[in-house]
């Protein structure tokens, strides 16, 4: 039978182990023995030889081809009836050949992850300098800050689908831990194996890797310390030194500055360690578009929808604006994001082209005072609708002079 390197490697070490260490049973060794074997010659612990059933000799029990087959064993086993195996098998019994695998750790993707160009999409503010920086492949952490629903996410997907960089994005969260990120074992078949994080994927892929949320992060998103500096990462746990290849670079998006919220908008969001921050060399500053662009994108998404209403589409973008504007004076505690301004283009397609009803489905999550100040605000600036009517709290009646209100 014949061996990799690696496992004749590790079969002469169990020779030399029992000549030199400490005399095994090669029939009969249990996982405390194949460890001490590998260190003894500083390898590898010899998965290959644990995964294949060939050389199961017991419960926790294997055997070492020394002879280039593996020798067979009876099991010992408590029920009555288990007859012992022969002491030698005769020589008239072909040897069947047995292909051994060495696994150790799970498959990566071949896959190149680059995002699709949409046709929605209107480049404004920082989309160029974006660009530019993912399309040198240089490395050059870029740290997004804004708001939320003004196109932070987006504006990276599509810089790399420009740009045709392949991306990993990961949403960040307050349990994302090191096992999320740089990898960790998994089980598969009954067997503890190691997959690798999207962080060491894209590392070892030259990729673009997305910090979606990054200051929802907890102190356990420090372990990438060592990887914003462009310097790589040692795996613990599996005693390995990941390089990062040429192009991989680092995009971060937050709601702030990683210095906490003091709006209450942005719940979860936490004060991120200064040295972590301090590893971007640039923070872009995301705003929302100008009108101009608003409009653009607007138009794009209800031809897209089939739909033709450019009075909508500028009421709805100075509806908006007038909104933002409130809201930086600090008169109102809610804005109208550009993402729902596109949600209440879908419910115009679906509502057939009620204007009324579809800005109040959408703006239907903000409290009553709030949805009731952005829908009188609407019909200040869209004079062809009008005002929603009060809801009567009097009882009306029927011809017969009855109440219609319900008994019960």
């Amino acid at each position: 039978m014949s061996f990799t390197s690696k496992q004749s490697a590790f079969i002469n070490a169990a020779v030399s182990y029992n000549e030199n260490v400490v005399a095994i049973d090669f029939n009969s060794v249990n996982k405390t023995d194949l460890t001490n074997i590998a260190n003894s010659a500083d390898l590898k612990f010899p998965h290959w030889l644990t995964r294949v059933p060939t050389y199961k000799a017991g419960r926790g029990l294997w055997s070492i081809p020394v002879d280039g087959a593996p020798a067979i064993k009876a099991v010992a086993d408590s029920s009555v009836g288990v007859e012992k195996a022969p002491d030698s098998i005769p020589k008239s019994v072909p040897a069947v050949p047995v292909t051994v695998v060495e696994m150790t750790k799970g498959s990566t993707s071949t896959t190149e992850n680059i995002p699709a160009k949409d046709d929605l999409f209107v480049p404004f503010g920082n989309f160029s300098d974006v660009h530019s920086i993912l399309k040198s492949k240089m490395f050059y952490p870029i740290f997004v800050t804004g708001l939320s629903g003004n196109g932070k996410t987006f504006m990276i997907e599509q810089a790399c689908a420009k740009a045709k960089r392949e991306l990993f994005r990961v949403n960040i969260t307050i349990e994302t831990d090191e096992d999320d990120l740089l990898g960790g074992f998994r089980l598969v078949n009954g067997e503890t194996v190691w997959f690798d994080g999207p962080v060491v994927e894209a590392m070892k892929k030259g990729s673009v890797l997305l910090l979606d949320e990054i200051d929802l992060a907890s102190t356990k998103i420090m372990c990438l310390q060592p990887v914003l500096e462009g310097k790589g990462v040692f795996l613990k746990k599996i005693n390995e030194w990941v390089e990062c290849a040429d192009g991989f670079n680092i995009v971060a998006t937050a709601n702030t500055k990683g210095k906490g919220d003091d709006t209450g908008n942005f719940i979860g969001a936490g004060v991120l360690n200064e040295a972590f921050l301090e590893r971007f060399p640039i923070t872009v500053e995301q705003e929302y578009p100008t009108n101009a662009v608003e409009k653009k994108i607007l138009e794009k998404v209800f031809d897209n929808l089939g739909l033709s209403d450019s009075a909508f589409i500028e009421k709805l973008v100075n509806w908006a604006d007038i909104i933002r504007k409130t809201y930086v004076e600090g008169a109102i505690d809610e804005l109208i994001t550009t993402r729902r301004l596109v949600h209440i283009s879908n419910a115009y397609k679906i509502f057939n082209m009620d204007r009324v009803k579809s800005i109040s489905m959408c703006v239907n999550r903000f409290d009553v005072e709030t949805k009731t100040a952005m829908l009188d605000l609407y019909t200040k600036v869209d004079s062809d609708v009008e005002p929603a009517a009060p809801e009567s709290d009097s009882v009306t009646e029927n011809a017969d002079g009855l109440s219609d209100e319900c008994p019960w």
